[in-house]
């Protein structure tokens, strides 16, 4: 469970938001899962599938930790993951380089829900290619 949320928490900046401006320690997010294997996570399809599921299907089962993961996404995009551990960052472009370059469906079916303007796929693509 531990590792799923890191995964999850990673997926929360799943467009790439890597930069991040200073704020006080309560207004980051806890670093509690940063120590988590993410690739073991990813090249699992059955934990992957478990987290997109939750993200992408409204009515699909989420574990606690999904569920915040699903509420705090819109924060993280819209903050450019200013409340990121630098872990989590350094996660969040191994996850995104992993589905962007690896598994480019889910790479779009979580674009078309968490930016279907490409507002933040524009700013951030080319990091998505390196």
């Amino acid at each position: 469970m531990k590792r799923v949320f890191l995964a999850a928490c990673t997926l929360v900046v799943v467009l790439g938001l890597t930069q991040s401006a200073r704020v006080p320690r309560e207004d980051k997010y806890s670093t509690k899962y940063d120590n988590v294997n993410l690739q073991e996570i990813l090249e699992s399809d059955r934990l992957r599938k478990s987290y997109l599921d939750c993200l992408l299907v409204d009515k699909a089962p989420c574990t606690p930790d999904a569920k915040l993961l699903k509420e705090s996404i819109p924060d993280a995009l819209t903050n450019s993951c200013s409340k990121c551990s630098d872990k989590q960052k350094d996660g969040t472009k191994q996850v995104i380089r992993f589905l962007y370059q690896k598994k480019p469906e889910e790479w779009k079916r979580l674009q078309a829900r968490f930016d279907p303007q490409n507002t933040y796929y524009e700013t951030y693509k080319d990091e998505l290619k390196q």
